[in-house]
């Protein structure tokens, strides 16, 4: 369930006005801004683009950079940008520079579903100037490579259907491929990059009863680095995508400094398809809300907005 809903009597007039009254002379309103971008949906914040331009010749998201700045300014144009637009520039950033920001990349890929992905592939061929394929494979190596190359190509099954014959084959495969000497890692890709998301939840129950042990633990005692964090957040997302989120979100705020730049990427990306259940789940494991928690983490406008997109505050 959604917590940022369309607006029941947008007015994107009215809207114009007020964001071009809070940016306009000296000084900017804030809490203006947040009051409008935060309660519209993505499609609606589109229609503000265009008649913001054509009511004032101005462009609305180089007006919000001239006037922001910092976390809130990230959050503000998080919330402006095309879902898959928002998507390629978050995997281009995660491999821009020295070193790659593995967990980016697995967090979106394993997230999204096929068409999600093709129209992130074809924002990153138009923003980025480069392919998303090309980038990872310059970017990563040996079996993680393989791993993000097979998630990016978005060509997971999605037939809802589960064959108990097919679900008991793969959990057999799982346990063989685990076994003895050495692991064979393209087992795990073979079955866990390309299954459905209700076939694994089938696997992975089948595998406990199997094994008596989880998939999950099977991956932290078989494999090490990148590509056995890549695995437990495919595992973990497939299994309970809600409380994947929740603990992504713990993470980003857990001991000292808080990762502002993931909880802009969840709480937005989440906002018009599952917060309101990753809420629920997060008040259920961590004993707190999450506006609690980041009420706790965060200061100012930054925060202001974040809990505005979470409760409508």
């Amino acid at each position: 369930m959604a917590s940022v809903k369309p607006a029941p009597n947008f007015d994107k007039d009215h809207d114009s006005q007020a964001l071009r009254k809070a940016m306009k002379g000296l000084g900017t309103d804030e809490q203006a801004i947040v009051d409008v971008l935060a309660a519209r949906s993505n499609a609606q914040r589109q229609e503000l683009l265009l008649h913001y331009k054509a009511a004032y010749g101005r462009d609305l998201v180089k007006d919000l950079k001239s006037e922001l700045g910092g976390n809130f300014e990230d959050a503000v144009l998080a919330l402006m940008s095309l879902p898959p637009v928002y998507d390629a520039k978050c995997l281009k950033k995660a491999m821009k520079g020295l070193g790659t920001d593995e967990d980016v990349l697995v967090e979106i890929m394993c997230a999204r579903t096929n068409e999600e992905l093709k129209a992130i592939k074809a924002a990153y061929k138009t923003e980025c100037k480069s392919d998303l394929e090309k980038a990872l494979s310059g970017e990563t190596s040996g079996d993680f490579k393989r791993v993000l190359i097979g998630l990016s190509t978005g060509a997971r099954d999605e037939n809802p259907n589960v064959d108990a014959g097919k679900v008991a084959e793969d959990a057999q495969a799982l346990q063989k491929a685990a076994k003895g000497l050495g692991t064979d890692e393209s087992e795990f890709q073979r079955i866990l990059v390309a299954r459905s998301k209700e076939h694994l939840r089938a696997v992975f129950d089948q595998y406990e009863k199997l094994t008596g042990k989880s998939v999950a633990s099977t991956v932290k005692s078989e494999m090490s680095g990148n590509l056995k964090n890549a695995y437990l957040s495919i595992v973990s997302y497939f299994h309970n995508p809600h409380e994947f989120f929740a603990d992504q979100l713990n993470k980003a705020m857990k001991g000292a400094g808080t990762d502002e730049k993931q909880l802009i990427r969840i709480v937005v990306s989440r906002s018009e398809m599952d917060l309101e259940h990753i809420k629920v789940v997060y008040l259920g494991k961590y004993n707190k809300t999450l506006s609690e928690a980041i009420k706790s983490e965060t200061s100012g406008d930054f925060r202001k907005i974040l809990l505005a997109i979470i409760d409508g505050e």
